[in-house]
């Protein structure tokens, strides 16, 4: 018999594991996959953006969902605890631009690795390819677990405490397929709908198989729903055959989400040329028209002004065909170009599915769980921590931290 079963170890389980050890108890931590930490290992494009140093006040407004309830556990385990410990266990980090915080080698795996030895050193004994298939509870407190082991046997494990840590369902090739809803449902939990958060945007424009590929730097973004401003952003923004993606559109993707969800009509309208307004972008546009030969191509103009990518769906918007010389635009033309550069529009009809987002918004409803140890208010003993519960943020090391955070939380077993 354990003290403590930890279900997962991605970043938040294997916080937990180790936390819980550090005061004596005994734990086991229980995986599904071969691998600790496979979501760690790809996180940041393999560089792991696993916090973000700013001030704490403002790194809770990036939370996007139970800001409030999180901000307990962020109090008792914060961004610069974060930096401290993942530097104790010998990583050394880079503070990059947005105060997004890397490990110095850019390598994901430094990540995953210290949390493991973290567990290793504490004395966790770690039990891989372990799928749980029940908690167990006598009269309304935990008593263990079932699980099929990695030979296929099934068998049952008791704990004093269970500490469910198993994620959400995006990346589900990492093992991230939701199975904590359904133990949290099992034992009387109720689970707020999941969808995809921080993933790519499928836009319905006329011209989108010429953009795959296309990367926009410093363009500004504005969300609308249903014709309403919601969300204004400013940054990169890409286009993959998974959609409109990049840090901006990823930002701007919880909002759009949940209003495709509702049926709600959504579209976002890029700046691709913030620094100007429309009388100096025309001024530019006369003055690059003028230093042209006459028997120059529109195109020619457009590459002067955009990315090569998008000079044909530039040109189709403008209603001016990319061969026409440009002696021949006209200055209602020429209005129209700098309309459409200053605020391109782009339909948003759909979102990437799980397997392309970065979190998992909604989960098990935070208002069933005590914030101050992140025990379940349903059943003694059970606790919750990671991505399973109903906390979101945007990109930008927030999420990690968040992980991090409450897996220290809940491996502390406060009563």
């Amino acid at each position: 018999m354990y003290d403590v079963i930890v279900i997962g170890a991605g970043a938040a389980g294997l916080m937990a594991a180790g936390t819980a050890a550090m005061s004596g108890r005994s734990v086991l931590l229980v995986e599904k996959m071969e691998k600790a930490g496979r979501k760690i290992r790809i996180t940041g494009k393999g560089r792991c953006n696993l916090t973000n140093a700013r001030p704490a006040e403002e790194f809770l407004e990036k939370v996007r969902t139970n800001g409030d309830f999180f901000s307990v556990a962020f109090a008792e385990f914060n961004n610069r605890a974060t930096i401290k410990f993942f530097e104790r266990q010998g990583v050394k980090l880079d503070i990059e631009r947005g105060e997004r915080v890397f490990p110095k080698s850019g390598k994901a795996w430094d990540i995953a690795n210290a949390l493991v030895e973290f567990c290793e050193d504490k004395g966790v004994k770690i039990s891989y390819k372990t799928r749980v298939t029940e908690i167990l509870t006598i009269d309304g407190k935990v008593s263990g677990i079932k699980y099929i082991n990695a030979r296929g046997f099934e068998r049952r494990e008791e704990a004093e405490h269970v500490i469910v840590a198993t994620g959400g369902v995006s990346y589900p090739s990492t093992g991230s397929t939701g199975d904590g809803y359904d133990f949290a449902a099992s034992v009387g939990h109720s689970i707020e709908p999941v969808r995809p958060s921080l993933t790519p945007l499928v836009t319905s424009h006329p011209q989108k198989e010429y953009l795959n590929g296309l990367l926009l730097k410093n363009v500004g973004v504005k969300l609308f729903i249903d014709g309403e401003l919601r969300q204004e952003e400013f940054g990169e923004m890409g286009f993959s055959e998974r959609g409109i993606e990049g840090a901006v559109a990823l930002r701007i993707s919880r909002d759009a989400v949940d209003a495709i969800i509702d049926e709600r009509k959504v579209k976002i309208v890029v700046d691709l040329k913030p620094a100007l307004d429309e009388e100096t972008l025309l001024n530019r546009i006369e003055r690059e028209i003028s230093e042209m030969q006459p028997s120059e191509f529109f195109s020619e103009l457009l590459r002067k002004l955009v990315p090569k990518q998008l000079v044909v769906p530039l040109a189709k918007e403008v209603d001016f065909h990319s061969k026409t010389y440009v002696s021949k635009l006209s200055e209602a033309e020429k209005l129209r170009l700098v309309k459409i550069l200053k605020g391109m529009v782009f339909p948003i009809v759909d979102y990437a599915p799980f397997q392309f987002a970065v979190v998992t918004a909604g989960g098990v409803a935070c208002d069933e769980i005590n914030k101050y140890t992140l025990e379940s208010l349903k059943v003694k003993g059970l606790y919750f921590a990671g991505e399973v519960l109903d906390i979101d943020a945007n990109t930008g090391g927030y999420n990690l931290q968040i992980a991090f955070s409450t897996g220290r939380l809940a491996g502390q077993l406060k009563k």
